[in-house]
C-alpha cells in the first residue's frame, strides 16, 4: 500500500546528523510557484534547484498531480485539521498551509487512501472504508513484535468530483480494493486487489469495466504506476519464498495485515507481459514513479540502513543499472512524483519537523 502508516514508525528517534544548506528561494522570481522562503535541501542534493514546504504538521503524503499540473490531491492525518484518520485534500499547486487549512474532498468518513486525478481534472479516483463503517478502523502498527501494514477488506474504490460528491463506484468485490493510479494516457487504472485470494494486480478502464489481473505469483504487489507513454507498469512487492516465509506471509494476510519490510521493484508491460524483478537491493524499496523520459525510476529505499532508517530517495534505471542516490537525509524521504510537464518534483518528508514525527509535503524545483 502507498500508505501514510510508514511514516509513524520511530521517525523521532532519528536526528540530522549534519545541517541542511539553506538557499534563497525569493531570489528565483522564475517562478511563483516556489516564492517563499521555505527552503530546505542538503548540500549534496544536486537535483533539487529550490524546494518549498507544503504542510507544517500530522502525516500528509501521496501528493499527485492533476493533469494540467495546477493541482494537486493528498492524504492527511492531520489533527489539528481535526483528522482521526488519513482524508484526502485538494490544494492548488502554489499553496502552502502553515497557517491555513485546505479543502477536504472525502466525505469524512472511514479512512481514505490513494486519490488521483483522472484525466478531466474535475474527478479523481480513491480508496475508502466508508461503506462498512464510517468511523476511522483501528491501525495496527505491529503484530507480534512485527511491523505491519492493515490491508483493510472494506477498501473500495470510488470516483468523485473536487467538491467531494462522490459518483461512481468502480468496486464491489468482496476484500481490499484500492491503491488506484490511472495511466497518462487517461485510458486505464491500475490498482490492486485481494479478489483472488492474495494482494495482485489489475488493470480497468476508466469506467471499472474490462477488469484484467496482471500479476499471479505470491506476495504482495502494490503501488503501481504507469510509464508516462502509458506502456509500462512499475511497482513495488513482496515475494516470499521459504516455507518459513510463505507461511508467515499468509497468516499474517489471513488478518489482513502485510509486513512490509523487505519489498523490491518489478516492472512489466501494461498488460502484465515481460516481468521482471528491478531492484535486488534488500530492505524495503517502495514508491516508486517514473522519470518524465520514462527511462528511469525515482524510488524510496532503506537499503543502506542498518536499523530501519534513514529511507531516500534513489534513481535507477528501468534494465537495472545505474543506481544513484537523490536525497541525503537522516530520517525519512518518500512518495515522490513528478508533475506532468517535469519541472517539479512533489514528495513527503520528516526535513525540517523540529524534531517531531510529522511527516510534510514538499515541491521541489527539479533540475538536471
Amino acid at each position: 500500500m502507498r500508505k501514510v502508516l510508514l511514516l509513524l514508525v520511530i521517525i523521532a528517534a532519528f536526528s540530522c546528523k549534519s545541517e541542511p544548506k539553506k538557499t534563497d528561494a525569493a531570489a528565483d522570481t522564475t517562478t511563483s510557484l516556489m516564492a517563499g522562503s521555505d527552503t530546505l535541501i542538503y548540500p549534496e542534493e544536486k537535483y533539487f534547484k529550490s524546494i518549498r514546504q507544503v504542510t507544517f504538521g500530522g502525516d500528509n503524503a501521496e501528493a499527485y498531480w492533476s493533469f494540467d499540473d495546477s493541482m494537486l490531491i493528498f492524504q492527511s492525518n492531520n489533527k489539528d485539521w481535526g483528522m482521526e484518520c488519513d482524508q484526502i485534500f485538494l490544494m492548488n499547486a502554489e499553496d502552502t498551509f502553515q497557517d491555513s487549512i485546505p479543502p477536504m474532498i472525502s466525505t469524512g468518513m472511514g479512512r481514505t487512501t490513494c486519490s488521483y486525478f483522472l484525466p478531466d481534472n474535475k474527478h479523481y479516483v480513491y480508496g475508502s472504508t466508508h461503506l462498512v463503517d464510517e468511523a476511522c478502523p483501528e491501525v495496527p502498527l505491529r503484530s507480534g513484535g512485527k511491523y505491519v501494514w492493515p490491508v483493510y477488506d472494506s477498501f473500495d474504490i470510488f470516483v468523485a468530483d473536487l467538491e467531494g460528491n462522490i459518483v461512481d463506484q468502480l468496486t464491489d468485490e468482496p476484500g481490499y480494493d484500492a491503491e488506484a493510479t490511472v495511466s497518462p494516457k487517461g485510458d486505464k487504472i491500475v490498482f490492486t486487489s485481494m479478489r483472488s485470494g492474495d494482494l495482485e494486480l489489475y488493470t480497468m478502464n476508466l469506467d471499472g469495466t474490462d477488469v484484467k489481473q496482471i500479476t499471479d505469483e505470491l506476495g504482495y504487489d502494490g503501488g503501481a504506476f504507469f510509464s508516462p507513454d502509458g506502456t509500462k507498469i512499475i511497482f513495488r512487492a513482496s515475494r516470499p519464498e521459504t516455507e518459513e516465509e510463505i507461511a508467515q506471509y499468509k497468516e499474517l494476510l489471513s488478518r489482513g495485515l502485510v509486513q512490509p519490510t523487505e519489498m523490491e521493484l518489478f516492472i512489466c508491460d501494461a498488460d502484465g507481459s515481460n516481468l521482471k524483478q528491478l531492484t535486488f537491493l534488500g530492505n524495503a524499496n517502495w514508491s516508486p514513479f517514473f522519470h518524465p523520459s520514462g527511462e528511469k525510476i525515482l524510488f524510496s529505499s532503506n537499503f543502506e540502513a542498518e536499523e530501519g532508517f534513514p529511507f531516500n530517495l534513489y534513481f535507477i534505471d528501468i534494465d537495472g543499472k545505474n543506481l544513484e542516490r537523490v536525497t541525503h537525509g537522516e530520517t525519512f524521504d518518500a512518495f515522490p512524483v513528478f508533475s506532468n510537464d517535469g519541472k517539479y518534483l512533489a514528495f513527503s518528508s520528516n526535513r525540517n519537523n523540529g524534531g517531531t514525527r510529522d511527516t510534510n509535503l514538499f515541491i521541489a524545483e527539479w533540475q538536471e
